[in-house]
């Protein structure tokens, strides 16, 4: 909504009525995904699936726009009062709901979530390591100046120079965020040599954005560390952290459990916990870039498996 609100007020709200409801409407649009969790077609009921990837985003906006053109001819044809004044340009609106829309992935590339690209052609996720899930700073930036114009512009003043500015400051912050992720992957790297260090992620941390949690994977398990390259450099690198995917109860309850198996469809680096009891086994799936208890996070899968034992 920042970002969309933000182009806004940088001057393109202006280009057509309904302007800045476009830019902020398709700024969120892609995330309509989260009430689709149940449809049969895999792509769409995958969060940060088709509707974050190229081919989603090239088929909504056009129906955004429509909904936007047909809501303000409804208004206007029962009198309605339009305080922009502006005028109904078609193209415009078009336009503007591309260039809300394809904010939205690009944000969403920046983070350790990922983002399938090229669903549904590929179930591949992309991921560049450069923002925390909700950045503070950038969040305090573009709402700042989002106020700031609104503020001036109801005194009739240069009201597009605050906002136009934080998108500027904005760029350069991801610009040296990416940049330092890349120094980060370039230390496991350096660190690795001939060993396989496979899906390297950087996750930035929430306030001290410039920090770098570390983890990837190496065979069949995981290792982790830490940079900060206002501190101590490339941190101490940790035992391997085994993925136990291959535990015969884990496949087991994966077999049983389709909320393990659309889990696993999400996850880029899986690891399981087994809990073995007399009478069920319990078996906890998560995701290794969320902590270094993946399979005990919140963000996490449980599957309990009858062990069919005497007296159960």
């Amino acid at each position: 909504s920042l970002a969309g609100w933000a182009l806004g007020q940088a001057g393109l709200k202006t280009k057509t009525r309904k302007g800045l409801a476009a830019l902020i409407l398709a700024a969120n649009m892609p995330d309509t995904d989260v009430f689709l969790g149940r449809v049969p077609w895999e792509p769409l009921a995958m969060h940060r699936g088709f509707t974050h990837g190229l081919a989603g985003i090239s088929l909504m906006p056009p129906l955004l726009a429509g909904l936007l053109w047909l809501l303000d001819r409804w208004q206007v044809s029962r009198g309605a009062t339009i305080k922009s004044r502006l005028e109904m340009r078609w193209g415009w609106l078009v336009a503007l709901c591309y260039f809300g829309a394809i904010t939205h992935p690009l944000l969403d590339l920046l983070t350790t979530y990922s983002v399938q690209l090229l669903s549904p052609f590929s179930s591949a996720w992309y991921h560049a390591d450069g923002l925390f899930i909700i950045d503070l700073w950038l969040c305090l930036l573009l709402g700042t100046a989002i106020f700031w114009s609104v503020r001036i512009e109801k005194k009739g003043g240069q009201w597009r120079r605050p906002a136009q500015a934080a998108i500027g400051i904005a760029c350069a912050y991801i610009g040296l965020n990416l940049l330092i992720t890349d120094r980060a992957v370039a230390a496991v790297r350096g660190w690795a040599g001939e060993r396989q260090a496979e899906a390297i992620f950087a996750s930035p941390q929430p306030i001290y954005f410039w920090r770098r949690q570390l983890v990837w994977r190496e065979q069949d398990c995981y290792r982790r560390s830490a940079f900060d390259p206002l501190g101590k450099g490339f941190a101490t690198v940790s035992a391997c952290q085994p993925t136990n995917l291959d535990d015969r109860r884990v496949l087991a309850a994966i077999r049983r459990a389709p909320a393990l198996r659309a889990f696993l469809r999400w996850s880029v680096l899986p690891v399981a916990e087994v809990e073995a009891g007399r009478c069920s086994t319990t078996v906890s799936i998560g995701d290794a870039r969320y902590g270094e208890s993946g399979a005990r996070s919140r963000l996490r899968r449980q599957s309990v498996v009858p062990t069919g034992a005497a007296g159960c």
